[in-house]
């Protein structure tokens, strides 16, 4: 007498083929696939990563490459980042566990990708580098925006018929231009990059400003000479989130002389 027998389709539904074994004594029961059986065994793993340890339910059929992809939510390691270590070997993503040894209460030793590891550091440095950019250019606007009221002040006197002092338009020259060097040290890229060469404009039209102010103080009843310079601060226009005071450029005047040598005949 065979010890199982298949029989015919279970008629529930599920199209499912059934195998039976006889059991001693003559009990006839429903097989079991072993694969199946196994399958949802449940083995706990403790995982040494660092000095930190992480213990980890899996199935015990399961590959090292589905216990990195449970591991990436444990320690934020993306499974290509992890290098796994059984009894001092390293393990591929498509070996099986439970071929491989491992069983419960096992230890495993997790290892970040060096590679992977020197990619996140510069990716950090990267980051650091650029954030401490956009402070830079914040304090060095922060500094234009101060100086650049001095030049409103400036422009008001002027506009009095008040002759202001050279000096205080040379000074106020010098500070904008060292405004400007800062600017030039600081090393941006991309979007940062864009806000320094913004503001770097901005300080140079401050600087040609500062230029007609002094050419205009040096004579300050010339009609021509106060229509030439105007410094409006324009709060709608925005250049990447950076105000400006716009200067138009004068007019240069002209003398013309004409000589009439018939006069003298």
């Amino acid at each position: 007498m065979k010890k199982k027998s298949r029989v015919g389709v279970e008629n529930d539904g599920l199209n499912r083929k059934i195998y039976w074994e006889l059991r001693p004594g003559g009990m006839l029961v429903q097989k079991r696939d072993i694969g199946e059986a196994n399958s949802g065994i449940m083995i706990k793993i403790k995982v040494s990563h660092g000095s930190y340890y992480h213990d980890v339910l899996v199935h015990a059929q399961s590959t090292f490459g589905d216990l990195k992809r449970v591991l990436s939510h444990e320690t934020g390691l993306e499974p290509k980042e992890q290098r796994l270590l059984f009894r001092g070997k390293e393990k591929e993503d498509n070996e099986c566990l439970h071929i491989a040894g491992v069983e419960d209460t096992s230890k495993i030793v997790l290892l970040e990708d060096p590679a992977s590891k020197e990619k996140k550091l510069e990716e950090m440095k990267k980051n650091q580098g650029t954030l401490k950019a956009y402070e830079e250019v914040a304090k060095v606007r922060a500094e234009v925006d101060k100086l650049s009221q001095k030049i409103v002040d400036l422009e008001t006197s002027l506009l009095s018929g008040i002759k202001v002092s050279d000096r205080e338009i040379m000074v106020l020259t010098e500070l904008f231009m060292v405004e400007l060097l800062k600017l030039d040290s600081i090393v941006a890229d991309g979007e940062a990059k864009v806000q320094r060469r913004v503001e770097v404009r901005r300080v140079q039209s401050f600087v040609d400003t500062l230029d007609n102010l002094k050419a205009r103080n040096f004579n300050p009843f010339s009609k021509k000479s106060i229509n030439a310079v105007s410094v409006t601060t324009n709060w709608e226009r925005f250049e990447l989130g950076v105000g400006s005071l716009h200067a138009s450029t004068p007019l240069p005047s002209s003398t013309k002389i004409t000589q009439d040598w018939e006069l003298l005949d």
